[in-house]
């Protein structure tokens, strides 16, 4: 997913998609797609934004494996986004959000299951998307907006396997507004289809000025411990 303007990390954002900012000596994307395992032989953007930026940089084969490109014309959500993919997909596929930094191990693990999401344990008070378990511990429901649970709870990450089962069901609004979202969809397609829950080990969130400060000096710790 790499269609967003990225309004919250302006004035950087204006003439650079989020995606393509850099960090620790990589834009955003290529930290996640070096850690890709070999089962991930094709790659699919979904752009719009300052597109030709992404299309330029990665061309038609990055790093041994082809790449395609969806032109998502109307920003409509992630679940619009994932339809507008429907014709370049079958069977069983990664998705990821190209703006925030996801762990090998991770990758590696959701890739286990025939349907997943990566989840992340919270203490606390959180905003995003809150996961639901149903009484087998998978995916039951994904609760937006800010939860104030002392408790905590298990937060939507943004990164899946999904099979091509998703283009069955009718696209779902996120609540009160008009983009159709993923998770959302994501609820339906669970009722009839286990979603397995795995949690994360490791995460880099990417929203704000801040958030892109935190992560070049994350990543650069950690380029620095491996040296």
């Amino acid at each position: 997913m790499a269609a967003g303007r990225g309004t919250r990390l302006r004035p950087l954002t204006y003439h650079v998609p989020k995606p393509m900012l850099r960090i620790a000596g990589k834009n955003l994307i290529e930290h996640n797609l070096d850690k890709l395992p070999a089962e991930i032989d094709e790659l699919i953007f979904v752009v719009n934004y300052l597109k030709e930026q992404i299309v330029n940089h990665f061309g038609y084969e990055f790093g041994g494996r082809k790449v395609k490109y969806v032109y998502q014309k109307d920003m409509l959500g992630t679940g619009h986004a994932l339809k507008a993919c429907q014709k370049v997909l079958a069977d069983r596929f990664l998705v990821m959000m190209g703006d925030d930094i996801y762990s090998k191990a991770d990758i590696e693990e959701s890739l286990k299951h025939e349907q997943c999401i990566v989840a992340k344990e919270t203490s606390g008070k959180f905003a995003g998307g809150r996961i639901k378990l149903n009484s087998q511990g998978n995916l039951e429901d994904i609760l937006e907006g800010a939860h104030k649970s002392k408790a905590g709870g298990l937060a939507n990450l943004g990164l899946y396997v999904l099979t091509d089962k998703f283009f069955d069901y009718n696209l779902e609004k996120i609540y009160g507004g008009k983009e159709y979202g993923l998770p959302q969809t994501l609820v339906k397609v669970a009722q009839d289809h286990p979603v397995k829950i795995v949690r994360a080990t490791d995460w880099i969130q990417i929203s704000d000025l801040a958030g892109l400060k935190r992560a070049e000096k994350i990543l650069t710790s950690k380029q620095g411990l491996v040296k």
